[in-house]
């Protein structure tokens, strides 16, 4: 199975562009109305700003209160970010990767109990990785970009499909289990996968 890239597309629920930047300093915010949103939501862009979602309905002040009310939240995201090198260093990640992320890989699948029988680092546009049927599992090299603990969710995503080859509760739960903080990273890939590529 594999992990997809978030697209990148339009967005019809925008209703208005970002106002401008504000916040407390250890973070810069700005403010987006979304027509679809139910709640106020928070998002750390991969540069260090903070994306605070208007609802239908909301307020300015409400957001900018949410914000406040989650600084704790926001601090706890920014110390995580590791931002990705200049493009001219890609090459150089590349590299390591390709000397990285099997040794990772194994590990985490020796840490499992589980058999992996080939490793490939590659070049994927669309994927952050893929699992065969017969134990082969193909890791894109931009892994090295993310935040470890992203990274990590990314190896045990792929390692539980030897597991199970779908997307079931099932598979889920053994996802759980193996990584508990799966959907912290699930959303930070969401939220900033996308800038990585």
């Amino acid at each position: 199975m594999q992990m997809s890239l978030p697209l990148v597309e339009s967005n019809p629920g925008l209703l208005y562009a970002p106002q401008a930047e504000t916040g407390p300093a250890d973070a810069r915010r700005y403010f987006v109305r979304h027509r679809r949103a139910r709640r106020y939501i928070l998002r750390v862009d991969p540069d260090g700003r903070v994306r605070v979602t208007i609802p239908r309905g909301g307020s300015r002040r409400e957001a900018e209160a949410f914000a406040d009310r989650n600084s704790g939240w926001v601090r706890g995201q920014l110390s995580r970010l590791q931002p990705p090198p200049p493009h001219d260093d890609h090459e150089a990640v590349r590299a390591r990767a390709l000397q990285e992320l099997p040794a990772l890989l194994l590990g985490w699948a020796a840490r499992l109990g589980l058999t992996v029988t080939s490793v490939e680092v590659r070049n994927q546009r669309t994927r952050w990785g893929s699992c065969g049927h017969n134990g082969r599992i193909c890791l894109n090299w931009r892994l090295l970009l993310m935040p470890d603990w992203v990274r990590d969710y990314v190896l045990v995503h792929e390692l539980m499909h030897l597991r199970r080859m779908d997307h079931s509760p099932r598979y889920w739960a053994l996802v759980a289990v193996a990584y508990p903080g799966y959907r912290e990273a699930r959303a930070w890939l969401r939220a900033n996968g996308a800038a990585l590529r």
